[in-house]
């Protein structure tokens, strides 16, 4: 990821999830769903990334949609604590 202090180990391994969901889709992946895979990897290695994928992902129209976003991360903080 460009600019962003991720190890690449984490982002190798984002790559096998998607590689092995890919596998074992018997025939063919939805671009939906690589998308899904590669929020959720975000989530767990770096928010900023995470961020900036959600937003093109997502299709962010307003800066409230930010906010949800972050709320959401947040949230998912304050839960693990």
């Amino acid at each position: 990821m460009a600019d962003r202090p991720v190890a690449h180990d984490a982002i190798d391994d984002l790559v096998a999830t998607v590689e092995r969901a890919a596998y074992t889709s018997q025939g063919s992946i939805h671009a939906e769903e690589i998308g899904r895979i590669v929020l959720d990897g975000l989530r767990d290695i770096d928010e900023v990334g995470y961020l900036r994928f959600a937003s093109v992902y997502k299709e962010f129209q307003r800066a409230s949609d930010f906010e949800r976003e972050v709320a959401s991360l947040e949230g998912d903080v304050s839960r693990s604590e």
